[in-house]
């Protein structure tokens, strides 16, 4: 049976926020009058002790300072140094002794007196000889720990391996290493409340696991980031090596691809809004690998953004006469249609703008409505894009695929604006009663906005993710039967029924157009 040590009358210091071990020498501040003179008592003692123990965290308690509130396992220190400062703190440097249990307090004029039994070395111990298998398993198991955790942790085996360890029993060892490496206060407390080698050791192990653990996920973290800028930097010194080798072949005045887009940028006919857009592009393009999949979809969209015509537009044909020439030798008949074309250049010519109207052929098959549309076309001097609606049924062939899916494009629209090169191309929608809608969208419903001349000057593409202004081309649709069309598309729609042809009409037609183009064809 191991003896227990005396009780010892201390001067005792309440500290917050630290926690001292055994063989720790350690300074801290004081200011509370109650700590100042324990410490000018401990000066005045032989032995010249102090008993200083941590605090609890206050939680909603009345009085935090005091004795209640305090951990019951404390340290017995040596007052090493006392300093005064100008501003009536005192600075103290203390070496922990050892550990040390409070049995009671006193309060003795302005400072506490703890009555402290000190917790001596075979305290709790529980082995009989040094070579008893638990205990060398909890050695090993301990040392294999700390082993672990200086490898994360460089920098502290560069401090232990100063301290002599060679000659140190294991109580002794952990004091040692816990005095050493950087821990929380609770985690310290923690381990000057282990009384026992085994204790002592399991929550000096579970310390380090739990320290071990957060090194590693820090290590792991700054790896990758070390990894990126590794990458950003080779790139950057290949870009930096490539120019340098164009220039002693005399290509160094070549642009980067970043350079010639803001080139054409600038000599782009746009909108400020269109130019901001493209230039936010070009900056992402300069901050992505030239290799990763996402620069090849911002090149994209940037020379999609680039192509289409956003203030071009082409000069029509405003000779009224020359177009009816046009319209009589393409076409025999079709009063109608000649007349609402030459009625829309007509107006066009005396307000200088005027809306363009939403004109839509009806009639059987082979009465020549796609033809007269390119007719048309030929006679106002318009640039001619047919869009064959028969059969669609995904809203996104309108209005585009979004960035974001794999194969995105824009919609047929603005596709049809692209390849125009100009925005008031004559726009055929052809069978425009052929349209169905499934569970990927209505497609009817997103012709609405494009043939709705009061929003149609600043329709969306998914993909272009801009106002396209659609308010100057002219479309004709063309359509079999009226009773298939939607109605709200039907409303916007002027309509112009083609029927089939009289005999009289069939003669004209024969030996105005269909002889001549059988000769051609027979040579």
């Amino acid at each position: 049976m191991p003896v227990r040590a005396y009780k010892k009358h201390i001067p005792l210091v309440a500290v917050r926020g630290l926690a001292v071990i055994p063989g720790m020498i350690i300074h801290f501040d004081i200011a509370k009058e109650g700590a100042v003179s324990a410490i000018e008592r401990a000066m005045v003692q032989k032995d010249q002790q102090v008993f200083i123990v941590m605090q609890k965290e206050p939680e909603g308690q009345d009085d935090p300072d005091g004795p209640l509130n305090l951990y019951p396992v404390g340290c017995i220190c040596a007052v090493k140094q006392v300093l005064k400062l100008p501003d009536k703190t005192i600075r103290v440097l203390v070496e922990g002794i050892r550990r040390g249990r409070i049995e009671g307090l006193t309060q003795e004029e302005q400072c506490l007196i703890g009555a402290v039994r000190p917790i001596v070395a075979q305290d709790g111990l529980g082995y009989e000889s040094e070579t008893d298998p638990e205990k060398v398993a909890v050695i090993q198991s301990f040392m294999a720990t700390m082993k672990e955790y200086l490898q994360y942790n460089p920098k502290v085996e560069k401090i232990l391996s100063k301290c002599k360890v060679s000659k140190i029993p294991f109580v002794d060892l952990m004091d040692m290493y816990a005095a050493h490496l950087p821990m929380t206060a609770i985690d310290r407390q923690k381990l000057l409340e282990a009384v026992g080698e085994r204790e002592r050791a399991v929550a000096f192990c579970t310390i380090l696991e739990n320290e071990i653990n957060i090194l590693r996920v820090r290590q792991d973290l700054q790896d990758q980031v070390r990894d990126r800028v590794d990458k950003n930097q080779k790139e950057y010194i290949l870009r930096e090596q490539l120019k340098a080798i164009k220039e002693e072949l005399g290509e160094g005045h070549s642009l980067t691809d970043e350079e010639e887009y803001l080139v054409k940028i600038d000599r782009l006919k746009a909108s400020k809004e269109v130019k901001d857009k493209l230039k936010k592009e070009v900056d992402r393009l300069g901050q992505v690998s030239i290799y990763s999949s996402e620069s090849g979809v911002i090149r994209a969209y940037i020379e999609t953004l680039l192509e289409m015509p956003w203030d071009k537009v082409s000069r029509d044909n405003r000779d009224l006469k020359d177009a009816e020439r046009i319209l009589d030798e393409d076409h025999y008949g079709l009063k109608k249609v000649k007349e609402r074309m030459l009625e829309f250049l007509a107006v066009r010519n005396l307000t200088k703008k005027g809306d363009s109207p939403i004109v839509c052929l009806v009639g059987p098959p082979g009465t020549g409505k796609t033809s007269i549309a390119k007719s048309v076309a030929r006679a106002l001097d318009k640039k001619y894009v047919r869009v064959s609606l028969g059969g669609i049924r995904d809203e996104a062939e309108i209005r585009g695929h979004r960035k974001t899916y794999v194969g995105a494009m824009p919609g047929r629209i603005a596709m049809g604006l692209k390849h125009a090169g100009v925005k008031n191309p004559l726009f055929l929608l052809d069978e425009i009663d052929k349209m169905s809608s499934d569970y990927r969208g209505d497609t009817a419903s997103a012709l609405l906005e494009v043939l709705d001349s009061e929003q149609n000057n600043k329709f969306r593409d998914h993909y272009i993710e801009l106002p396209i202004d659609l308010s100057q081309v002219l479309f004709i649709a063309t359509a079999n039967s009226a009773s298939d069309i939607p109605r709200p598309l039907l409303d916007r729609m002027e309509l112009i029924e083609v029927s089939s042809y009289t005999e009289n009409e069939k003669v004209h037609i024969a030996k105005e157009h269909l002889i001549h183009k059988q000769f051609e064809k027979t040579g």
